[in-house]
């Protein structure tokens, strides 16, 4: 499959490292300051070498990928909020050429759902999105094999900044501030942390399993959500609560009552209290039980693989 990527940041970058690995060519790529287009296939190493020399993949105008010759756009630009732009029309523009689309990008999945479906059904080309829920953990694939009426709920641990705070909060006895700063040394945390530590980044996540779930039923955006982060969680909770066997994890729920994001007690050895910046998703199916998903919820060649692994689903 010929690809063209929007976005070159960790998950760009790491689409065009791995799609020779995955029988794919990168035939365009783009950032917010230039873009390449190269029928053949672009030469990675010296793209990226470019990129990280002067701050932009090439020369041309970005507008030139959206025109170029592909079969499937990646569109990883930053995650923006309300209409979704620019990703949206970076969307409608590649189905209107009924082009394939595979996202990075959560803003058009959980602020522009129906819109993003409606284009899809007046288009040739499928929209796929397992890279917007839990990096490379192959949720929404999984919902999408059982079948979204046969999944009742989804929640888990969705932000593996959150979740690595309130680890380090609770083993070593920090405060908040102490450990995001840390957080921000480690490259763990973003120098502004905002969406991680108030909840917004789990419950966009939330809010596109709910869109998932409902099956095109009732759309859900981020609005939608009751959100509480952790920035006022403090340490004594964390201490009272391992003196009960339970610690604290930030817990994002789609149920058939809604999407709500907040710190929640769960049991200290328990299915939800993975460490680390480690992710969770937990399933309730209707004749399965529950189903728990774990693995790496970011990174940019974890977020990749899940992007190439839909395209290889548009493939086949």
């Amino acid at each position: 499959m010929n690809l063209a990527v929007l976005g070159a940041g960790s998950v760009g970058r790491s689409v065009v490292e791995l799609a020779g690995e995955y029988g794919h060519t990168v035939t365009a790529i783009a950032d917010s300051g230039g873009a390449t287009v190269a029928p053949d296939g672009v030469d990675a190493e010296r793209i990226l070498d470019r990129k990280d020399e002067t701050g932009t993949v090439g020369d041309g105008d970005p507008d030139e990928v959206l025109a170029a010759e592909y079969d499937v756009l990646v569109e990883a630009t930053p995650t923006t909020l309300g209409d979704a732009e620019p990703g949206f029309s970076h969307v409608r523009a590649a189905l209107e050429r009924d082009r394939d689309v595979v996202l990075a990008n959560k803003g058009p999945v959980a602020e522009r759902y129906g819109d993003l479906r409606g284009l899809e059904r007046k288009s040739a080309g499928d929209v796929l999105f397992e890279a917007t829920v839990g990096g490379a953990i192959p949720v929404l694939s999984t919902i999408s094999d059982f079948g979204p009426s046969q999944v009742t709920a989804a929640r888990g641990v969705l932000n593996g900044t959150a979740n690595f705070i309130l680890t380090r909060m609770a083993t070593e006895g920090l405060d908040y501030e102490h450990v995001l700063a840390e957080a921000q040394d480690l490259g763990v945390a973003e120098a502004d942390p905002t969406f991680d530590v108030d909840g917004t980044d789990a419950a966009l996540k939330c809010v596109i399993l709910a869109n998932v779930l409902s099956d095109d039923a009732t759309e859900y955006s981020l609005d939608d959500a009751d959100v509480e982060g952790i920035q006022s969680v403090p340490g004594s909770a964390l201490e009272l609560a391992a003196e009960d066997g339970r610690t604290v994890r930030l817990i994002g729920e789609a149920t058939a009552a809604g999407v709500r994001v907040a710190p929640r007690l769960v049991p200290e050895n328990g299915t939800l209290a993975v460490t680390g910046t480690r992710n969770i998703v937990q399933l309730e199916t209707r004749h399965a039980g529950r189903l728990n998903v774990s693995g790496r919820g970011a990174g940019g060649p974890e977020t990749a693989t899940a992007v190439l692994a839909d395209v290889g689903r548009l493939e086949r």
